[in-house]
């Protein structure tokens, strides 16, 4: 990832307009920013959640708040809690999200 043309800038989260995305379970409420080709988001999932699809697409992922269950389509799986992290390329694991409690997320792809 190359990061150019991209003044410095704050972002105030709470003034960002929420997207809602259904799950095959759940709710994701997204706040989404977009620096060039950079997409910054807020991502925060309902207890119950299950993602629809199998994700291709490359992120860095920090978990804020609790607990994201990632399951790659090979098999493997990870949980994250508050302060940790993932990275995946693009194109590299399909992976897909779920939680039991919900979770809040900061995802930068």
């Amino acid at each position: 990832m190359e990061m150019s043309a991209i003044p410095f800038g704050t972002t105030d989260w709470s003034g960002v307009p929420r997207t809602e995305h259904k799950g095959d379970t759940g709710m994701a409420t997204w706040r989404t920013q977009q620096f060039g080709s950079i997409r910054v988001r807020q991502v925060e999932y309902t207890p119950g959640y299950l993602a629809d699809h199998w994700c291709v697409k490359g992120h860095i992922l920090l978990c804020l708040e609790g607990e994201l269950h990632t399951e790659l389509k090979d098999g493997r799986s990870f949980v994250l809690k508050p302060g940790m992290s993932y990275q995946v390329a693009d194109n590299a694991e399909p992976h897909r999200s779920s939680t039991n409690v919900g979770a809040k997320l900061f995802i930068v792809d």
